[in-house]
């Protein structure tokens, strides 16, 4: 009786200091700051769902709602650290000091390798995981130096004019959902229980630019479109790969901001994929939603940065990348978003930062069997240099002049300006690699190696301006040579995120001309006109009409942006260490007049799927330095199973990317064709492979555009791999 007279007493206290504050329900909810900690949230014995209940129990309403926004503070009485939700490793990890640099993901894109990409993104998740470690030991909690990554962006790349497309798998609904399973997969890892890393699908949804005007835009797509190209490959990270994160975009999706927009994240994110992760903003995207600015056009679409976030949070929004937590507590404050709500929301953060192992030691370091277990460091230079090759797309080679027989050459220019520019490499969201290794230090490196010609460098031009002032002597030193490799092409400082750029060709990031710049051009007609061959490496994110180039030039290799060892990987290609096997993830149309206006979201005469034009190289195009034939093709109705046989009739080994397609006449407003299928294949010479491969019964199925559903109609399909055709009936 004794004690429960004391407690009466205590609360009565409580109650009575409480009420002299003036706010005795929001005192009442930060009570358990002064309980005594309950630390047995750390206990790894316990259900880890027990362990989150005893932790978000513990959490004033304060400490909870600053858990929503992206960089999380610590909570010293409960052990808590610091974390920031807010990484990137889109090709590498990025933004946080060096770090290997792999090819830009329109070039991972290109190597139709998803065995290759999976690894890829498994070393990267750990290169992060050991510069995580680095980061907690050096008490630095800020952006960049976590675990959750913003990736990957498997955003349709729609039209080439699209800056952030380089970001991208490329065009195809079904390739680019492989590519991004691969990447969560990898960077997830295979633990039941806990991930490596966390992946992020984004930007959910329909969101390829304008970047000059995202912040604003409102997109309008047809059914059809919305559910067979801007969707698939979202479903597929949510339903097969176990994506742990989804990212809604900056744009309005039919007049509502995608993240605040209902139909998108609730009806069918949440509802009708059934959807569990986390559901995090673009960052300040909610901004736009409210904000003013009499500079940068906001969606505006509501009076208030409270009623704004309290359509975000108060619906299925967890996190936010941003600043918006005092609007968050106002709309707390003002009974706009239940604290239960909260909770729910804090529930899913907390259990995904438990699955990342952190808030125990034993956990976090489980990944690599323990905290003073030393573990072998992987060579990422070496996966970076494999990726780099198998990116490499062959576009022409005349009279096969490649590869390069040094033995004909006494002295080559090299020339260009991305021949030696190391920066370009990198692409955009990269991290900062120990050594890049440039395309003319590859050509120099390569041929000093064999014993080769002298090589002569002059950059010759710029990308657009007509500033650079030539040396006297160079029409001399090019008379002396007797091959010309021109590298040129784009540069992520021209095309981008959002860029303050706005010359020839280019403006906020995106292209208003898909041709090469006119500098470069008019460059390259004045080295044809030496009479020596020349050969054309494009860098670039994204297609490029090279139509007086494919006529004029003797050879075309594109090389996008290949990250640290991309200047090894094109000097293999051009001398024939490495035979080319990359294949365009783009269609490369003929020229700008092809191309539907760029803010027009309709997929009719955009990408291989809808276009009737004949394109300059279309997609999953590509030479090789040997040839390959296709025989002996079957399908099986029963099993949904296509089988043939690739031959590689040379004396070279080389790789095939075996590319299966499906026309579905029974669906006349679908696609000209869609890929269903592919496989990467090394074949040595005069060597044969039998492939299969089970096509997915959607492929087979017609959209009903009244019912706004998915439906199979009998009839006659048509199957092409190579220059084979089968005629189907189901």
């Amino acid at each position: 009786m004794k004690v429960w007279s004391l407690f009466g007493m205590f609360l009565f206290i409580l109650f009575t200091l409480s009420a002299q504050q003036g706010d005795l329900t929001q005192d009442w909810r930060t009570a358990g700051s002064w309980l005594p900690p309950d630390f047995s949230f750390q206990d790894t014995s316990l259900p880890m769902g027990q362990r989150v209940e005893i932790l978000l129990h513990q959490l004033t309403l304060d400490e909870k709602l600053a858990m929503m926004e992206h960089q999380n503070p610590a909570i010293p009485r409960l052990g808590v650290p610091a974390y920031s939700w807010w990484n990137e490793a889109l090709h590498g990890v990025a933004r946080n000091g060096y770090a290997t640099v792999y090819p830009q993901p329109i070039g991972l894109a290109a190597t139709f390798d998803v065995p290759a990409v999976k690894e890829l993104f498994s070393y990267i998740a750990e290169e992060g995981r050991w510069k995580f470690e680095e980061a907690q030991r050096d008490k630095e909690y800020g952006d960049y130096k976590g675990i959750s990554f913003f990736t990957p962006n498997i955003n349709i790349f729609r039209d080439p004019r699209w800056g952030r497309g380089m970001e991208t798998y490329g065009e195809d609904p079904y390739l680019t959902a492989q590519m991004g399973k691969a990447c969560v997969q990898g960077l997830q890892g295979d633990d039941p229980n806990y991930f490596l890393s966390l992946a992020c699908a984004k930007h959910f949804a329909v969101h390829s630019g304008p970047e000059s005007i995202r912040h604003s835009f409102d997109v309008s797509v047809t059914p059809r479109d919305l559910w067979t190209t801007y969707l698939p490959a979202f479903e597929t990270l949510v339903k097969e790969a176990n994506v742990q994160q989804v990212m809604c975009g900056y744009n309005r999706l039919d007049g509502e901001p995608c993240c605040t927009n209902q139909h998108l994240l609730v009806q069918i994110l949440k509802e009708q994929w059934g959807y569990e992760g986390l559901f995090v903003t673009d960052c300040w995207a909610l901004n736009d939603a409210w904000e003013h600015d009499t500079v940068i056009p906001r969606h505006e679409t509501y009076p208030t940065a409270a009623d704004a976030a309290s359509a975000a949070f108060g619906s299925v929004i967890d996190l936010e990348c941003g600043s918006g937590l005092p609007a968050l507590k106002e709309a707390v404050k003002l009974g706009y978003i239940d604290e239960g709500v909260i909770d729910d929301h804090v529930r899913k953060i907390l259990t995904a930062r438990m699955r990342l192992g952190l808030f125990s030691e034993e956990e976090m370091y489980r990944w690599k069997g323990g905290k003073d277990v030393q573990v072998e460091p992987l060579d990422y230079f070496s996966l970076s240099y494999r990726m780099a090759q198998e990116s490499m797309v062959l576009l022409q080679n005349k009279n096969n002049i490649l590869p390069l027989d040094l033995k004909k050459y006494k002295r080559i220019a090299v020339v260009g300006p991305n021949a030696d520019n190391d920066t370009m490499m990198w692409g955009n969201y990269n991290g900062t690699p120990y050594h890049t290794v440039t395309i003319l230090e590859g050509i120099k490196n390569y041929v000093k190696k064999e014993h080769g010609p002298s090589v002569y460098y002059d950059q010759a031009c710029h990308h657009v301006d007509g500033l650079y002032k030539l040396p006297a002597n160079f029409d001399r030193e090019i008379a002396k040579c007797d091959l010309i490799i021109f590298v040129g092409g784009l540069s992520p400082a021209l095309e981008g995120e959002q860029l303050d750029v706005e010359v020839d060709g280019f403006l906020g990031g995106d292209r208003t001309s898909i041709e090469l710049p006119r500098i470069q051009n008019g460059m390259l007609r004045k080295l044809k006109k030496t009479g020596k061959p020349v050969i054309l490496v494009l860098n670039s994110g994204s297609a490029v009409a090279l139509d007086w180039e494919d006529e004029n030039l003797d050879g075309i290799l594109c090389a996008w942006y290949p990250g640290e060892a991309g200047g090894l990987a094109v000097a293999d290609v051009l001398f024939g260490k490495h035979n080319p096997a990359g294949r365009l993830p783009v269609t490369f149309y003929s020229a700008h007049n092809d191309l539907p206006p760029f803010d027009n979201y309709d997929m009719h005469g955009r990408t291989y799927r809808f276009m009737t034009e004949k394109p300059l190289y279309p997609f999953g195009y590509g030479l090789s330095y040997s040839t390959f034939s296709y025989s002996n093709c079957e399908f099986n109705t029963d099993e949904r199973k296509f089988t043939c046989t690739v031959t590689n009739k040379s004396n070279r080994p080389g790789d095939e990317v075996v590319q299966v397609y499906l026309t579905n006449p029974q669906d006349p407003e679908g696609p000209v064709k869609t890929l269903v299928g592919f496989e990467r294949i090394k074949l040595g010479s005069n060597m044969s492979e039998t492939v299969s491969f089970t096509i997915d019964e959607r492929f087979f199925q017609s959209f009903n555009d009244k019912d706004q559903t998915f439906e199979f109609r009998p009839g006659t399909f048509f199957i092409m791999v190579g220059d084979q055709t089968l005629e189907v009936h189901i």
